[in-house]
């Protein structure tokens, strides 16, 4: 037995995926910053009634990569064994649950549009405008959650490079008809926020016809459409979808607490002083960038370890995740200083006041420490963990930590305690550096390896 893995096609593979998934969340990303510069461009309650929106949309959001994040935990240990079947019924679970949340998720959208968009603001021009864009909009949600499924499918088997081309069509297709309807060029009509709807839907419509093409016609893995997938749609499998509930329910709870404070976190520094809300506006964007490598390096380390428990060799997999966990330091330290050393170049493309550049400037250092922390804890815990079928102890740590320690001191901090805008930032991203002491605890007993499989 070896501490670290030395098998040449484990590098190969670990970092293959890690780079089609990281350019693949990178332009995804980059599509919400289209929309908003364009939109910003166009109209500033334009922009905030798609901001409004966008709120919801990040909960949703949520529950798709619960949904995804489930099937991979269970198809990667089947894919290890080389069973396709349980796969594709597993798939079958998966979109059926997909396809009701989103159902829900656009009756509700249809039924309490304004009640839903007040919860966020009591403008009434951006309640309008907020409005206008979720009447189109709304429908993406399930198409969005469809799609993130049959890709998570993909996932579990080593297919991302689909994932990356969707997502680069995505945004040219966005971001060509955002600016033609948005701004009414080329003979079209202006239509401001809901032409940016129009084309977050056509993107959206565009990205489920792909992954579906491909699934028919390409994928040679999963054969997800052989031998009657509508069947195993409407049948499903009792045993299975117990097992599949089992893992999905506390990733779910996990992730969707954790989407609710984020929007809390943002109303906390909101609400602190307007140099404060750009400075925060600017080191995060740069902060979100990179950390679209660490979430690259959950999924990856979730797909691969799952696959080698699968295998069967408990010995290896305990040398695969170690050799990931320390991957993930060297990760974070590198994003980390890398953030730090660039941040005069990258405030010098704003205009911002002197308080607020030098206010950016410190937060920038201190995300840069937080991105280090992040980089262990997340791919370790969500990754290798989660990935390993252990979703309880990410739910738990994450209930603890953000809503019994990070929420309450964070309010505190800013409005009782009054302490400058960098300590209370400190406080808000703070879970992500406790977070590793009880993830390396619980890592190193190995206590979260566990075959999921059925025989």
């Amino acid at each position: 037995m070896t501490f670290f893995t030395h098998d040449k096609k484990f590098y190969k593979s670990l970092f293959a995926m890690l780079v089609v998934v990281a350019l693949q969340n990178l332009v995804a990303y980059s599509v919400n910053m289209a929309d908003n510069i364009m939109l910003g461009n166009y109209n500033q309650d334009a922009l905030s009634g798609a901001a409004t929106v966008n709120q919801i949309f990040f909960i949703i959001q949520q529950f798709a990569i619960a949904i995804g994040n489930a099937l991979v935990v269970l198809a990667a240990q089947y894919w290890g064994e080389k069973r396709v079947e349980p796969i594709k019924r597993l798939t079958a679970i998966a979109v059926k649950l997909a396809f009701l949340t989103g159902a829900v998720v656009v009756a509700i959208c249809m039924i309490f549009p304004t009640q839903l968009i007040s919860i966020f603001t009591n403008d009434a021009a951006i309640i309008g405008q907020g409005t206008r864009y979720l009447s189109i909009v709304q429908y993406t949600f399930l198409l969005y959650l469809i799609t993130n499924a049959l890709m998570a499918a993909l996932r579990a088997v080593g297919t991302v490079n689909i994932s990356f081309y969707i997502s680069v069509v995505s945004l040219i297709v966005n971001v060509a008809i955002n600016y033609t309807l948005i701004f009414g060029k080329f003979g079209a009509p202006e239509m401001g926020v809901a032409g940016a709807a129009i084309g977050t839907l056509v993107a959206r419509i565009l990205e489920l016809i792909i992954v579906t093409i491909y699934i028919y016609k390409k994928d040679q893995k999963i054969n997800l459409m052989e031998h009657g997938f509508v069947k195993r749609f409407f049948s499903g499998d009792r045993m299975l979808r117990l097992d599949y509930t089992k893992t999905y329910i506390p990733i779910m709870i996990s992730l969707v607490l954790w989407g609710v404070s984020v929007p809390m976190q943002t109303a906390i520094l909101g609400h602190l002083s307007d140099d404060a809300i750009a400075a925060n506006s600017v080191a995060t964007t740069f902060y979100q960038y990179l950390k679209v490598i660490v979430v690259a390096m959950s999924s990856t380390s979730a797909v691969m370890i799952g696959n080698a428990i699968g295998r069967g060799d408990m010995q290896r997999v305990k040398s695969d995740a170690r050799t990931l966990s320390v991957i993930d330091i060297i990760i974070g330290v590198v994003l980390g200083v890398t953030l730090m050393a660039l941040r005069h170049p990258l405030l010098s493309l704003y205009h911002l006041t002197d308080d607020a550049t030098q206010m950016a400037l410190n937060l920038i250092v201190i995300m840069g420490f937080i991105m280090m922390g992040m980089s262990y804890q997340m791919p370790v815990s969500m990754g290798i963990i989660q990935g390993a079928g252990d979703p309880k102890f990410t739910m738990h740590m994450n209930m603890i930590s953000t809503w019994l320690i990070v929420m309450p001191l964070s309010f505190m901090a800013a409005f009782w305690w009054k302490w400058p805008v960098e300590w209370v930032v400190i406080v808000v991203q703070s879970d992500q550096v406790f977070k590793c002491v009880p993830t390396f605890i619980h890592f190193v007993r190995y206590r979260w390896i566990k075959k999921l499989t059925r025989s």
